[in-house]
């Protein structure tokens, strides 16, 4: 059963959302927080992921982030990795005010960039207690090098450098896509899986979803390095699901980071790329999640 939630961050922004509870019995259950990647919004398949943890007895909070989809929050189109980090506990805040949850067991999905963020809650927040993340950004700076000609970087630097002294000075923030047809095109995600996903999806399931971020995300970006946390995750169960086809959050980053990794952790790789965990992959990538939170959320 879903129904629709709104709650609001420590901070004062009104987040929202579904939260999913199981058709059987009266709870509490435990509860999976999720919230998407970098610019998505929750109707790009997160409900299907929500659907498959209700049907096998757990319960689950879906949300936006703070400056997308149905939260508020501005100013729009704007993704600052730590403050959707601190979104996340104030989401775990949330369920833990909720009858239907089992607070003793909390588990946190993400996949993307919220793949990066769940690792890094993992690590600061022992009110959770497993953590399943998938195709994950392990570095902002490294990535950043692999998807950015060498050519261009300086350019990239150039215009952040530009939009923060117009920020400085009381301008709105500059804009840029997320990603473009033109693979020679300026956007921040440039490969042409990206394209392909992002205008379909968005076209199909979100339509409310913006190709477009601030430049200030794509800053924020370069500095995120969520993998030097990942060490640090245990003794919370880790799940770290790898499409071997990524070349978006690269799959040699993600697998390093896995032998960083300590103890409980489980690996479990796909065939296609970093988009097939939504589609082609979707029943391998909801079923190893599902069953590693059920054998970690039992009693």
């Amino acid at each position: 059963m879903r129904t629709d939630i709104e709650f609001r961050t420590e901070d004062g922004v009104t987040l929202r959302g579904w939260h999913y509870c199981p058709a059987n019995g009266g709870g509490p259950w435990p509860t999976i927080v999720m919230a998407h990647g970098y610019s998505a919004v929750k109707e790009m398949y997160l409900d299907r992921f929500a659907e498959v943890f209700e049907a096998a007895g757990l319960a689950a909070i879906v949300f936006d982030n703070r400056n997308f989809g149905a939260s508020d929050g501005e100013p729009r189109q704007e993704i600052n990795p730590w403050q959707q980090v601190d979104d996340y506990r104030d989401a775990i805040s949330f369920a833990q005010t909720l009858p239907e949850t089992d607070e003793e067991r909390i588990g946190v999905w993400g996949s993307s960039y919220s793949g990066a963020h769940v690792i890094v809650l993992g690590a600061i927040d022992r009110r959770i207690k497993c953590v399943v993340s998938q195709v994950p950004l392990i570095s902002g700076h490294r990535n950043a090098r692999r998807l950015i000609r060498a050519d261009v970087v300086a350019g990239v630097e150039a215009m952040c450098a530009e939009d923060r002294l117009k920020r400085y000075k009381g301008g709105e923030p500059g804009m840029i896509p997320v990603v473009s047809s033109d693979l020679a095109g300026v956007a921040v995600l440039p490969t042409p899986d990206s394209w392909q996903w992002f205008d379909e999806t968005g076209r199909t399931r979100a339509p409310a979803w913006r190709n477009e971020v601030t430049l200030r995300s794509v800053e924020l970006f370069l500095a995120y390095e969520p993998g030097a946390y990942i060490a640090y995750v245990s003794p919370t169960p880790l799940l770290l699901v790898v499409a071997l086809g990524d070349h978006l959050t690269v799959a040699d980053e993600a697998l390093a980071a896995y032998e960083r990794a300590l103890h409980p952790k489980k690996l479990v790789t796909l065939k296609g790329g970093h988009f097939d965990a939504y589609v082609a992959d979707f029943d391998a990538a909801s079923a190893a999640a599902c069953e590693w939170f059920l054998e970690h959320l039992s009693r």
